[in-house]
């Protein structure tokens, strides 16, 4: 049987996209699964070094502390007079406070947000970076 390889034959002028859009579609839930895996602060604070650290699994509030002596509970700006009514408000049976202080954070910032954690009887944990670590 021979082959036909005559020019009456059109070539074909279209072309399908579906595989592409497959490709493209399967990259864009990689990326947007990949996304959420990588913990963004929105405040920023350089946390103190130290040699190990311990990841917390309970769920917590986080408190950032700026250099400029403003206080965020979970993103949100808050005055100093409102910080243990605005812990006690997004308190939801979350026993942990996560302090993200800046290093040149003052004292009496720290004394300010362990005072409103014993007020809710919560502990305190401090967010440092793993010496050696870059942003």
């Amino acid at each position: 049987m021979p082959l036909d390889f005559s020019p009456s034959r059109e070539p074909m002028t279209t072309f399908s996209l579906a595989g592409m859009t497959d490709v493209v579609l399967l990259l864009l839930i990689f990326f947007l699964l990949t996304s959420s895996f990588i913990p963004q602060m929105g405040i920023q604070v350089n946390l103190p070094q130290v040699d190990s650290a311990s990841p917390v699994s309970e769920q917590s509030i986080t408190v950032s502390l700026t250099k400029d002596g403003n206080y965020y509970v979970a993103g949100s700006p808050v005055p100093q007079a409102r910080l243990v009514s605005e812990l006690r408000a997004r308190r939801t049976g979350q026993q942990f406070l996560i302090m993200r202080a800046d290093q040149e954070a003052r004292i009496g910032q720290f004394a300010t947000v362990a005072s409103a954690a014993q007020a809710l009887n919560m502990r305190v944990l401090v967010a440092t970076e793993r010496a050696g670590q870059s942003r």
